[in-house]
């Protein structure tokens, strides 16, 4: 599903505001999915599992966003909002499988950026953020853990603690 004009998922990273004050509006390459209004944006090369990952958050109770390419809009109030192109609303590609009906969302605000093409070997990593359309993102990189999917909806459910 991906095609022309969608971003790679390393150009992600290097999103800038437009020189107007204008809002922004760029398709990426990436999976979403959502919690409670709480997005999460899945990076990573073909392969990569950002669809089966998304799978398996949907299975522990997230909603579909958009599988393969990703609208990302920065509002007028300063929040990435996260939505599927018309063409690929509702559908999710199971490798071996096919196209795949889900229940999704229209719409979301992006709070975690995933990257799947990069292993955390770190036990209590450092946090990280990055700069998208000129707002500060949370950053994680994908671990080998089973827990992996359940973390990352933990996450969005209800944050992380600050105190470390």
């Amino acid at each position: 599903m991906t095609g022309p004009g969608a971003l790679k998922p390393d150009s992600i990273l290097r999103l800038k505001v437009p020189e107007k004050a204008q809002v922004s509006c760029v398709t990426v390459h990436a999976t979403s999915v959502c919690v409670d209004g709480s997005a999460a944006l899945l990076i990573g090369p073909s392969g990569s599992g950002k669809s089966s990952l998304a799978l398996q958050m949907i299975g522990f109770g997230a909603q579909l966003i958009s599988d393969d390419q990703t609208t990302m809009k920065l509002t007028d109030g300063g929040e990435i909002r996260l939505s599927a192109p018309v063409a690929i609303r509702g559908m999710i590609e199971a490798r071996g499988i096919g196209l795949l009906r889900a229940d999704h969302v229209e719409a979301s605000k992006l709070r975690l950026i995933v990257n799947l093409a990069e292993v955390e070997t770190d036990r209590l990593p450092e946090r990280r953020h990055v700069p998208v359309l000129g707002c500060l993102i949370r950053y994680v990189h994908k671990t080998e853990s089973p827990a992996f999917a359940a973390a990352i909806l933990q996450y969005l459910k209800a944050g992380e603690v600050h105190d470390r």
